[in-house]
């Protein structure tokens, strides 16, 4: 216990840093590739019967991917500000600044995902309808947007 102790004591910035680097990339990717490979999973059923339609499906599959670019654009930043006179406040505050991000852009991804297979359906049986799909799973990545720049805004003031 004493060796955490000093360990968090001589290096708490990189560490609160790096958990937050985690927090960004982690939980924003984990919701953007569960929420595409569902989406690829109900597209790839589509296109068996009816390959024409694969630009679409791949527009709303690819939707709930930006959430993990985002997480990844607040991880690169924080990484970029990593360095050996790193206090303490400073990589807490890097941890905080990647919670918007980490946790919205989750579920957003989540649920634009099952925005974006309900989209399949009006695809497969209205393809003149599908652009109707696409708004709405775009409405959710609204919040992801919100979070974002919540993110920037916190970085940006450490």
């Amino acid at each position: 216990m004493a060796n955490l102790a000093e360990f968090l004591t001589n290096n708490g910035g990189l560490f609160w840093a790096w958990l937050g680097i985690f927090v960004a990339v982690a939980f924003s990717g984990m919701g953007s590739a569960l929420a595409v490979g569902g989406v690829g999973q109900a597209a790839t059923a589509l296109l068996k019967e009816e390959p024409e339609k694969f630009a679409n499906a791949l527009i709303l599959q690819l939707l709930p991917a930006t959430q993990g670019l985002y997480g990844f654009v607040i991880g690169f930043l924080i990484w970029t500000s990593l360095g050996d006179g790193l206090t303490t406040a400073q990589g807490m505050g890097y941890f905080l600044a990647a919670l918007p991000i980490g946790l919205v852009g989750y579920f957003s991804a989540k649920h634009q995902g099952k925005v974006s297979e309900a989209g399949l359906q009006i695809l497969a049986k209205r393809p003149e309808e599908t652009m109707k799909g696409v708004i709405l799973s775009a409405m959710v990545e609204t919040y992801a947007i919100l979070a974002f720049v919540i993110s920037i805004m916190m970085y940006f003031n450490i």
